[in-house]
């Protein structure tokens, strides 16, 4: 596991927000960022431009020659390349840098490290997350509701990466197998998957997104002035919603107990 239990998270105000990478950003060949851009609505519903360009800038000051990967795989029947246009992300690319549809890269199974899987043994997933020195998600903070509320942040961001051919269910531009048991339940495996690979996290919380119901691009824009990041995703999205005043999610505390049973 790259991750430990406790980490320090920086909470600054988005008008000061100077990205700082992780140590592994360093003179990295190769990183790949991984931003909430999955529908064609302005933020809260997918980051803003300004906290991912600072995160973009940060990561080419630490490794002016890296090549910078910005991979998405969207929730929508619009492209990933009519998202990033509308949304101005190619105004923040530089020539090193390059946007992915992880919808449309080689895949590979990630084995699920937990001690009690939920759902999946394994996790089909882009083979380029092994192929990189860094690895960063840039999530939005949302909250919808299904049965229970759900907090999305650094850790359900990842969820873009899983391929819809693989994980439809009902709906082919949404990854449906996903949500079964729970949302909730199935993070848990996604973070033994994947999600304990990336090596930061940042959440835009400029603007917390509220929805009434399940869906994540309709509700309304509650203003927080604040952007989290650190290199434990778990305690970034923690910090988020304390910050935030929403109630710690059950599968944060969930996948630390199981990360102490692995210690054990």
């Amino acid at each position: 596991m790259t991750q430990t239990l406790h980490s320090p998270v920086q909470v600054v105000n988005t008008s000061d927000f100077i990205y700082q990478p992780p140590a592994s950003a360093i003179n990295a060949k190769r990183i790949l960022v991984k931003p909430n851009l999955g529908y064609p609505v302005a933020p809260p519903v997918t980051v803003s431009m300004k906290v991912l360009g600072e995160v973009l800038r940060g990561l080419r000051k630490a490794s002016p020659n890296a090549e910078i990967l910005v991979v998405e795989g969207v929730c929508s029947h619009v492209s990933l390349a009519e998202i990033a246009t509308r949304l101005g992300v190619h105004t923040l690319l530089d020539e090193g840098m390059q946007l992915l549809d992880a919808d449309e890269l080689p895949l590979q199974e990630y084995p699920n490290l937990s001690p009690a899987p939920v759902r999946f043994k394994s996790m089909v997933a882009p083979a380029v997350l092994t192929e990189v020195d860094c690895r960063i998600t840039v999530g939005a903070l949302k909250r919808t509701f299904l049965n229970a509320a759900l907090i999305s942040a650094s850790l359900k961001n990842l969820y873009g990466l899983f391929p819809r051919a693989r994980y439809k269910a009902r709906s082919a531009k949404s990854r449906g197998q996903l949500h079964r048991p729970s949302v909730p339940q199935v993070l848990q495996d996604v973070y033994f998957c994947i999600g304990h690979l990336f090596d930061g996290a940042v959440v835009d919380g400029n603007l917390k997104f509220i929805s009434d119901d399940w869906q994540p691009d309709k509700g309304k824009a509650v203003e927080l002035g604040k952007v989290f990041y650190g290199d434990d995703i778990l305690a970034v999205d923690r910090m988020a919603c304390e910050v935030a005043s929403e109630g710690i999610p059950d599968y944060l505390d969930a996948i630390a107990q199981l990360k102490l049973q692995l210690k054990a």
